[in-house]
């Protein structure tokens, strides 16, 4: 586990420049919404989370849903980097035969705890994982990932309310709102703001942070594992295509995958190995 925030940002721009080629390999897939997780989950997999490449399934290991599951990418990043699978094999991602599929899988590579695709089932599925944890005393905590364009989905809102029903004290969900999604701006499409103050009405714990900030977000962990009787929810306030000029805040970066010409330029603006 990493406890200097340096070299936290340094595997956070390694994993950007992860997401950048495997998507300029395999052609498709998703750099925004990606990029724009990178911070949050190198933090909670080099830093807060209790596992063991070498037990995946252990019962009493930290669980994490990636609940907008087109953002698979960065997911798999930061699996590879912590001793999952072979980093080689993030060159595979969306090809025939491969374990990276467009979206998480369970079934294929360790590490995943919940299939992940379909918008607002991942949270739903934290919820239960936390209940149960509950229900059978176990001491592990479970973390979830959710976009903003996911907060449009009715599903999101029964499993808020259940969460906070429950009282369930070992979630915490992180929202990337990054402001945009395919469609284009959140408020335009579909407006679920304010994210913060609807959350509260469900009865959650609400944290608010700049979500690339690896110092906030550490903090904003602590914070929710020192609040009790209530889920806890940090609104992370991120930029799409982060880490790359040309596609920091744009629509268009959704589910666009660059070229290798925009590849060598995104990879020399990231950094990093």
């Amino acid at each position: 586990m990493i406890k200097n925030v340096e070299e936290l940002k340094s595997v956070a721009k390694t994993v950007r420049g992860d997401i950048v080629s495997m998507l300029t390999e395999s052609r498709s897939g998703h750099p925004g919404g990606s990029l724009s997780a990178a911070d949050i989950l190198t933090t909670l997999f080099f830093n807060e989370m209790n596992i063991n490449p070498e037990d995946p399934k252990d019962e009493n290991r930290d669980r994490f849903v990636l609940s907008k599951g087109h953002a698979a990418p960065v997911l798999y990043s930061v699996l590879a980097r912590r001793g999952y699978f072979p980093v080689e094999e993030l060159n595979t991602l969306r090809k025939i035969g491969s374990r990276l599929q467009g979206h998480p899988s369970m079934r294929y590579l360790p590490g995943i705890d919940m299939s992940t695709g379909s918008l607002g089932q991942g949270i739903s599925a934290s919820v239960g994982m936390a209940l149960a944890g509950k229900i059978d005393n176990k001491n592990y905590r479970v973390y979830t990932l959710l976009g903003d364009g996911e907060l449009e989905e009715g599903q999101v809102w029964e499993a808020a309310m259940s969460a906070s029903h429950y009282k369930l004290d070992n979630l915490t969900a992180f929202i990337d709102f990054n402001g945009l999604q395919i469609d284009g701006d959140i408020t335009k499409v579909m407006n679920p703001s304010p994210i913060d103050e609807k959350f509260k009405a469900f009865g959650w714990n609400v944290l608010v942070i700049d979500g690339h900030n690896i110092e906030q977000i550490l903090d904003s962990i602590e914070k929710a594992k020192a609040c009790k009787e209530k889920p806890t929810v940090v609104v992370c306030n991120t930029i799409k295509g982060k880490g790359v000029s040309f596609m920091e805040n744009q629509a268009a970066w959704h589910g666009t995958a660059p070229s290798k010409e925009q590849c060598e330029q995104a990879l020399a603006e990231i950094g990093g190995n």
